[in-house]
């Protein structure tokens, strides 16, 4: 006779973040749908995958362009100018934060700390770092994603 496992709830909500990241590998976001669907997978309320899938800076529940540019907005990058390197984001796109150019190239969003704080201002493009950001650094390293 073979027993068969069921899992606990603490289990399947421990496979919650693994199959949020999984999803948006596959779909580009963590949709209402996809949403919906792993909440049923998993017997956990939809509004906890929610919470879950736009709590993490890694996670998105809308789609984004093919290069997503992560500011750091956190203290040690603010104080040594960020809001410069979003100004000079923001105008060398078009675009401010939160937002998608309209090809679908870039989308601007601002996050907190990216570990990168012994080189501030930093970034990160999709998740290649960019690091002692100036105004001037902005142009050219745009310019090297399609």
């Amino acid at each position: 006779m073979t027993s068969k496992r069921v899992k606990k709830p603490s289990q399947e909500r421990a496979e919650l973040v693994e199959r949020l990241k999984e999803a948006q590998r596959h779909h580009g976001c963590v949709s209402e749908e996809v949403i919906a669907a792993l909440a049923e997978s998993l017997a956990i309320p939809v509004h906890e995958v929610y919470g879950v899938a736009s709590f993490y800076s890694f996670l998105t529940t809308r789609p984004l362009g093919r290069n997503v540019i992560l500011v750091c907005k956190s203290l040690p990058c603010h104080l040594k100018g960020a809001e410069m390197i979003m100004e000079a984001v923001a105008k060398e796109l078009g675009i401010g934060p939160g937002e998608t150019t309209a090809d679908g190239r870039f989308s601007f969003e601002l996050t907190n700390c990216i570990g990168l704080c012994d080189h501030a201002p930093a970034m990160l493009i999709n998740q290649d770092p960019h690091l002692d950001l100036t105004p001037e650094k902005i142009k050219q390293i745009l310019k090297s994603y399609k």
